[in-house]
């Protein structure tokens, strides 16, 4: 029982694989192809200003299909990084919020999909991460991002903001449960949506 547990660990987190030189290729290019979708920011009606969505987290999603979490993992930490040392505007604490709530997405997604590789477990995978991702996303904002902000700009002056876009934010904690919430299970449908669109005529590309 217990050697067959330390083959599925094995071969769902494989770092001799994922150290491989075309895997690595793999990921530095799916890492930079992240970084510049990044920088593509679409707004949301009826959310605040500040709360943009992206699709940068697609290709950590086909790394975490293709190669294992790790794989996936690597792809929003070095896509982070390169935005940190890059444009940040936050310190860096913004990339560290988006990180964990990008790992919140793709490691449910890839663990589950490589136990079984079928279409059912896959979507499962998304489906859960979906929603961790907005559970993430809000104990983030809540406790690193909007209190980094806060030191730069009144909570009262982003409380406003933020109402002007949803009538229904009044203050922190609507902020987080009218704004932050629903936008990161919306943005994770999204790239889910786009995922499952591509995956399928891209995928031979990194296997």
């Amino acid at each position: 029982m217990s050697e067959k547990v330390n083959f599925r660990k094995e071969r769902i987190f494989n770092f001799k694989e994922i150290l491989k030189i075309s895997n690595m290729v793999k990921i530095s290019f799916l890492s930079v192809l992240s970084f510049v979708i990044m920088l593509i920011e679409i707004p949301v009606p009826f959310f605040p200003g500040f709360l943009k969505i992206d699709l940068s987290d697609v290709p950590a999603l086909v790394a975490g299909f293709t190669l294992g979490p790790i794989g996936g993992i690597l792809v929003e930490f070095i896509k982070n990084l390169l935005h940190f040392i890059i444009k940040t505007d936050t310190g860096g604490v913004g990339e560290f919020a988006n990180f964990l709530i990008g790992i919140a997405l793709v490691i449910p997604s890839a663990t589950m999909y490589r136990i079984k590789r079928v279409r059912k477990m896959a979507f499962l995978g998304m489906g859960f991460g979906i929603i961790l991702m907005g559970i993430v996303g809000a104990l983030a904002n809540y406790y690193i991002l909007i209190p980094f902000y806060a030191k730069m700009m009144p909570i009262e002056q982003i409380i406003a903001w933020s109402s002007a876009a949803n009538g229904a934010i009044k203050d922190l904690k609507t902020l987080i449960l009218y704004g932050i919430l629903p936008f990161n299970i919306i943005k994770g449908i999204v790239i889910v949506i786009f995922t499952s669109a591509i995956y399928k005529k891209i995928s031979h590309l990194f296997v």
